[in-house]
């Protein structure tokens, strides 16, 4: 799961860190805590998908991170652009193989603009999630909007809100226990934020962060795209086209710009 720099109050505090909660001690290890979601099975249906909605066009990525789908994506014949806040993870990207050919501009993806247009603006593994705003999360799809040709597509690949683990009366999920490691999710469901908080223990010394979410429903992001002008194309329970159904814990949705549409410029943008 990526996560956005911001303070969710309660649980911790924001980072002054330019590059928000993805600063050099994450990068330097990013890839290898996330190694599952690295593994083929989780890249290449992805990238399928994507590569197929690109077809002879561009793609966007908001928060390219390391580039775990960009690069893939990028060798199937894809141009792709990307945008990230975190100068640790880009400098990740560029180090690897074909890095170097994908163009990235440093920034807030809820806001920042690239030049051009695109086929396809996708956005995976939870990455909307780190806007921790409705603002926000509104902003980015109005950007995303923005970015896509006539006919393009937005996508968007993100869990379903797990509400259903809260005991009653409880507000803590916890989701990795062991000798040396705790790890739990906190819910505010008046305010639909969240937190995931880590303890690590080495040396019998204890290490504590916490993360800063915003959890969102299917129907809401419905709702932020026809804001957007987007309209609802597919809906599966995963990248290799399941049934999204009331028991899947993910989905991936897709909205179209309808073909012949204007370029929708974000409130306030001067371009």
């Amino acid at each position: 799961m990526r996560w956005r720099s911001g303070g969710l109050a309660g649980y911790g505090p924001a980072v002054d860190d330019a590059d928000g909660y993805f600063g050099e001690h994450v990068a330097a290890t990013y890839d290898e805590s996330s190694a599952e979601m690295f593994a083929p099975d989780a890249v290449d249906p992805a990238v399928e998908v994507l590569a197929h909605m690109a077809g002879s066009g561009r793609a966007l990525e908001l928060g390219i991170g390391t580039g775990r789908i960009a690069l893939p994506l990028a060798r199937r014949g894809v141009p792709v652009c990307g945008i990230d806040m975190s100068r640790a993870m880009v400098a990740r990207l560029r180090a690897k193989p074909g890095g170097e050919a994908i163009g990235v501009t440093i920034g807030d993806f809820a806001t920042t603009r690239v030049d051009g247009t695109f086929s396809v603006a996708y956005l995976v593994f939870n990455t909307i999630m780190n806007l921790t705003t409705q603002d926000a999360q509104v902003a980015c799809f109005r950007n995303a909007a923005a970015h896509l040709e006539g006919g393009g597509c937005f996508v968007i690949e993100v869990m379903v809100p797990d509400l259903r683990r809260l005991p009653p009366g409880q507000n803590a999920v916890p989701f990795q226990v062991s000798p040396e490691h705790w790890a739990f999710d906190i819910y505010d469901t008046a305010t639909q934020t969240m937190s995931s908080n880590y303890v690590k223990i080495t040396g019998g010394r204890a290490e504590y962060s916490s993360i800063p979410f915003r959890y969102v429903w299917p129907a809401e992001l419905d709702l932020m795209a026809q804001l957007a002008g987007l309209r609802l194309r597919e809906r599966w329970g995963g990248w290799r086209r399941e049934p999204f159904t009331s028991e899947s814990r993910q989905h991936v949705s897709i909205w179209e710009k309808p073909a012949g549409a204007s370029v929708l410029r974000p409130p306030g943008a001067l371009y």
